[in-house]
């Protein structure tokens, strides 16, 4: 099978195209042949760092959709299944024509469903759904600011929080206001232009999906006993400088039943899929430097099929 890999830790130069042995189905597991996958923040930190142990050659990925090929012993998928998915963490390898994964973290593909915007709502909005319902526990009639609302996890908890019936303020670069706004943003930020810290207040959450100073200076605008939830400050979250507010780190645990709760909200129209720029997996390496770069609108996703 074709993958795009690394044979060692690095910048986006250290990204390889090329043939790598196709894998098989151990117990409960099934081969999805996979149709797109995208890319994520976690790949780029995966390859410049990586994880202990990891052994090369290093199949990058973390969410894909496909059609199931293959099925291990005691798998409840059959062969001709379309399903999506988010691999475990530590165990990637979407980036490739074939994976192997636990049938228990694949979720049937509504049929109206693209493969490409599957695998751009996959683990966007895990990680949504993991912030705001299981960590926020975000409330209709609450107000949430959500920092770097045109990124894709960013842009599926502005559409997740007004579906809950919140009150959306979101930080954007003037050209991607309509964009944000078409989400459903109620309250739009040049984060250029202004210090959010001086224009909101009296937030009942925050969820930053930008990190650096942004994830410290968020605490400023929560009212007493707000919480904030942070994905992009590393594995803990960080301190807070007041002591009457909650910082939390989402769990993202993968399980089907999210995958199945992303179909949900999709077949309701709660949610829409993101704009999408695609490539090619031989272009592995422009993808992650755009995704460095975190100028962008939206998701970016590999068509492999």
């Amino acid at each position: 099978m074709k993958a795009a890999y690394i044979e060692r830790y690095g910048g986006p130069e250290v990204l390889r195209y090329g043939d790598l042995p196709d894998p098989s189905a151990g117990p409960g597991e099934v081969v999805v042949d996979i149709f797109a996958a995208s890319v994520n923040a976690a790949d780029w930190k995966s390859r410049s760092g990586g994880y202990d142990g990891a052994k090369f050659p290093y199949v990058l990925g973390r969410d894909f959709s496909g059609v199931v090929s293959a099925v291990g012993a005691g798998a409840d998928l059959r062969i001709g299944d379309a399903g999506f998915g988010v691999c475990e963490a530590g165990q990637e390898g979407a980036y490739a024509e074939k994976i192997a994964v636990k049938a228990a973290i694949v979720a049937r593909k509504p049929e109206a469903l693209s493969h490409i915007n599957a695998a751009a709502l996959a683990l966007t909005g895990l990680t949504a759904m993991s912030a705001l319902e299981e960590t926020l526990q975000l409330k209709a009639g609450e107000t949430i600011l959500i920092q770097g609302g045109a990124g894709g996890v960013a842009g599926f908890a502005i559409q997740l929080a007004r579906h809950i019936g919140a009150r959306v303020i979101t930080t954007a670069s003037a050209a991607n206001h309509d964009y944000v706004r078409g989400l459903g943003a109620d309250e739009i930020i040049d984060y250029n232009a202004r210090d959010f810290t001086q224009v909101v207040k009296s937030c009942d959450a925050v969820f930053d999906t930008v990190g650096g100073e942004v994830a410290q200076k968020s605490f400023a605008v929560l009212k007493p006993g707000g919480r904030a939830a942070f994905i992009a400050s590393g594995a803990q979250a960080p301190k807070p400088m007041r002591s009457d507010v909650a910082s939390l780190r989402p769990p993202v645990g993968r399980a089907r039943r999210h995958m199945e709760r992303i179909a949900q909200l999709y077949e309701a129209g709660a949610i829409h899929p993101p704009e999408v720029k695609l490539y090619r997996l031989a272009q592995a390496a422009d993808a992650h430097r755009l995704s460095e770069g975190r100028h962008f609108r939206g998701k970016l996703v590999f068509q492999i099929r």
